[in-house]
């Protein structure tokens, strides 16, 4: 798969299909977070930055994935520094991998004793 060309500028369209949201919703946020504001063109079109689209999908992580209501995305919002939103997502996605990881460790740990006793059955029955 190719890798999408970096520009300065996307339209809410290219935003809608990057992000996974509808056009509506994304005009919508931008009313309902004061730090959402994509610059407009001379054609009044609006014109959405790098930054405008990684606080997208960390207001996106906060309202879908953990369940903030909008009062509390926008409380938590105002607690970081644009800068963090990304490093907060990346982090977040670490631990849950993590704790992916540690739960197919416990699960191949139990697998392995539940083999242990039935070979050990097996060769109880086989003496017997």
């Amino acid at each position: 798969m190719e890798k999408p060309i970096k520009k300065l500028y996307y339209s809410i369209g290219e935003v809608s299909e990057i992000t996974g949201l509808k056009q509506y919703v994304l005009r919508y946020w931008e009313k309902e977070f004061p730090s959402l504001t994509p610059t407009k063109n001379r054609a009044g079109n609006r014109a959405y930055r790098e930054k405008d689209i990684q606080l997208i999908q960390y207001i996106k992580h906060l309202l879908y994935d953990k369940r903030f209501t909008i009062e509390g995305a926008k409380q938590k919002l105002k607690e970081m520094k644009p800068e963090d939103w990304q490093k907060a997502i990346d982090t977040e996605n670490r631990n849950e991998l993590d704790e992916t990881v540690g739960e197919r460790t416990d699960t191949a740990m139990v697998l392995s004793e539940i083999k242990k006793g039935l070979n050990e059955l097996l060769e109880m029955l086989n003496n017997w």
